[in-house]
């Protein structure tokens, strides 16, 4: 296996991730605890490890210059010290993290102050009253038992394939921040053509500023209408910035306007975006990095990749298996790239059940008895609803996932309301792949062998996976033994011409129904070399030059 390093990677000084983590709801006053912990563990055979750790990297990854890594089910503990700024007295004092895989115990001072056990969502403390004069102690205790009740995406402990390297501890931003004791604690942002309604928990009064005009909150509410409202769009990604003033706190935030329907047109079903038929030509993004594995070097990265991606024509991510940080979705709203989201998945992986019989057309498959595990349900569902709590205010993303080729499936018609109840001003592919039931909102089929087709429901169809083709750089490659991948080309000129062919066979299906298209995949990753770019982003396999001109055909 090759050591693979972005360039952002061997650019990386100082403290990483100086970003601002949550530019939904920003303060002025924060402070970033990223960088360099103290990393202890007691090794299963009784080895002591102890080193340091950068932080937000994983222990498995290069950048977080950690040697020997935790093995899955190891507990390891993080420590650093911190200080109080002065100017803070008197104020509350939240602890954030954005976040932890797996299970977290948080400690200040040796005090516990709470326990998470959701790797992929962020979460909070208040430590205040556990804080003493000069310098406080923080450590936070960590296992990543990879337990399959409990979401974790593509990580396995034998990697290989279309598998990956687990990303154990912490990997997103740690930070600190002062509030008044009566503060704003969320904001939730509902929209429609010309209107947007703004709710904030935590506070019952305050005021809106928005484009030199005031809106009062009436019981944490208040409603923005506006005349000659500017659409969002991949084309014309416009945010409306606000702030919202409420006694003491105050916080800057944004919302867009824009409209997702169903409609028949000429006797088809298409999905609109802003009343009118739009084709989502997308790609699937796992959002690994060579070096950072779960976490790029640098937050700068996702805009890179995003504008590389539109730069070719596309204008959708499919987000699989994986929650980012919000400056992800944040970069997405503000460059103007589209997101259909993939929940988590937890629950047992059956290659014969879930890979091998569907490749075979075996995809009829009543779901009500998969998966029965009563606690496992309860925890995949409730981590369904936290994420939508999560980004729902992000425009960018216009379609949620809930189950990918039946992955930990069960009672999908059940989820489907669930969430439709909890975000009905969005679409829903309740099971991408195959395994479909009753309800979603999109057919949504996944053709890597077969020729491209539509399904056979009366919905909007949506190609939500194919392609996966590979070309190979050896030297920009992590695994020079094994390459994992749907077809093969041993040149670049041959892989090109391919893409290129396969793109066009998408237009005679478009017009015939095909709302949207996601190819596979944005990047290599590890095994798979069939990204358009490399696992170490060094490479890009086709240039604008040559793929554009054949999406512009894809345009309705």
């Amino acid at each position: 296996m090759q050591k693979l390093m972005t360039a952002a990677g061997e650019a990386l000084h100082g403290t990483p991730w100086q970003a601002y983590p949550r530019p939904q709801m920003a303060r002025e006053e924060w402070l970033n605890l990223n960088g360099d912990w103290e990393l202890l563990a007691v090794k299963a055979y009784g080895h002591a490890l102890r080193c340091g750790v950068r932080v937000p990297f994983c222990p498995e990854s290069l950048l977080s210059g950690v040697k020997e890594a935790p093995a899955p089910g190891e507990r390891f503990d993080y420590r650093r010290g911190f200080t109080i700024p002065d100017a803070w007295r008197g104020k509350r004092i939240l602890l954030h993290f954005g976040a932890v895989m797996r299970t977290a115990a948080v400690l200040v001072n040796g005090t516990e102050l709470c326990r998470h056990d959701n790797g992929y969502l962020p979460f909070t403390v208040d430590v205040t009253d556990a804080l003493r004069e000069g310098e406080n102690e923080l450590s936070v205790a960590v296992t990543n038992d990879l337990d399959p009740r409990h979401p974790y995406g593509k990580q396995k402990i034998r990697r290989g394939g279309m598998w990956y390297t687990p990303c154990s501890g912490i990997w997103q931003t740690v930070w600190l921040e002062p509030v008044p004791e009566e503060h704003i604690r969320a904001l939730r942002i509902t929209n429609g053509a010309d209107w947007a309604e703004i709710e904030a928990e935590g506070v019952s009064e305050g005021v809106i500023s928005l484009d030199g005009r005031d809106y009062p909150l009436h019981d944490g509410r208040a409603r923005i209408e506006l005349e000659n409202p500017r659409l969002w769009s991949p084309e014309d990604p416009h945010l409306y910035r606000f702030t919202l003033t409420s006694g003491e706190d105050r916080v800057s935030s944004y919302f867009a306007l824009r409209t997702l329907t169903t409609e028949t047109v000429d006797g088809i079903p298409r999905l609109c975006l802003n009343g009118k038929p739009y084709f989502f030509n997308g790609l699937l993004d796992q959002g690994y990095w060579s070096d950072g594995l779960y976490t790029p070097a640098a937050p700068e990265a996702y805009e890179e990749d995003i504008l590389a991606m539109k730069a070719l024509g596309f204008n959708m991510l499919r987000k699989h298996i994986k929650i980012e940080p919000e400056r992800f979705y944040y970069d997405c709203d503000r460059l103007g790239m589209v997101v259909f989201q993939d929940m988590v998945n937890n629950g047992p992986y059956h290659y014969i059940r879930d890979t091998v019989l569907p490749t075979l057309h075996f995809q009829t498959r009543r779901d009500r008895r998969l998966f029965r595990d009563p606690k496992a349900r309860e925890i995949f569902l409730r981590s369904m609803e936290d994420t939508v709590r999560l980004l729902g205010n992000h425009p960018c993303i216009c379609l949620w996932t809930i189950f990918n080729e039946g992955w930990g499936q069960f009672e999908a018609d059940r989820a489907y309301e669930r969430l439709k109840a909890l975000d009905p001003g969005r679409f829903i592919d309740a099971t991408s792949g195959w395994y479909h039931q009753k309800k979603s909102d999109v057919d949504s089929l996944h053709i890597y062998f077969d020729p491209l087709h539509l399904g056979k429901e009366k919905l909007p169809q949506l190609l939500s996976e194919f392609g996966g083709f590979v070309w190979k750089d050896p030297a920009h490659s992590f695994n020079l033994e094994k390459t994992y991948g749907y077809r093969k080309y041993e040149t670049r000129e041959d892989f090109v011409r391919e893409l290129r062919e396969l793109y066009r066979s998408l237009v005679p299906l478009m017009r015939q129904g095909l709302c949207g298209a996601v190819y596979t995949q944005v990047s290599d990753v590890e095994d798979e070399t069939n990204g358009l770019l490399s696992f170490d982003r060094r490479v890009r396999k086709i240039s604008p030059e040559e793929l554009r001109p054949v999406m512009e055909e894809l345009i309705l």
